[in-house]
């Protein structure tokens, strides 16, 4: 079964950085799209960052510029780097994997951005 942990979150500052981390298991993050989305308090879920084989990879507008997103074949994770964080980036992010059409997610990793 396909299994999604993200990690990684926690409080930070404005200004700030985190690296969010998604370890997978019984799927290869280098050969299916992989993205990370986030949901804030009393928001819709939004897409933040995706990547995929062989293509570019793509940023809502409101985080190009500041998050890189990245994978790691060897050790099969997927990453979000996050630098000069604000209020608004305040939320759960969560894994999403793209497999044949079907949708997985991971449970999600708490960021706060606050002084």
């Amino acid at each position: 079964q396909v299994r999604l942990v993200e990690s990684g979150g926690g409080l930070v500052q404005p200004g700030g950085s985190l690296r969010l981390s998604c370890a997978a298991s019984r799927l290869l993050v280098i050969l299916h799209p992989m993205s990370w989305y986030r949901q804030a308090p009393g928001k819709e879920r939004e897409l933040v960052a995706t990547i995929a084989r062989d293509s570019l990879p793509n940023y809502a507008d409101s985080v190009k510029g500041r998050f890189t997103i990245s994978t790691d074949g060897e050790k099969n994770t997927m990453y979000l780097q996050m630098n000069n964080l604000n209020s608004e980036d305040t939320g759960v992010y969560y894994c999403h994997a793209l497999i044949r059409d079907n949708d997985y997610w991971g449970q999600g990793t708490q960021v706060t951005v606050s002084s």
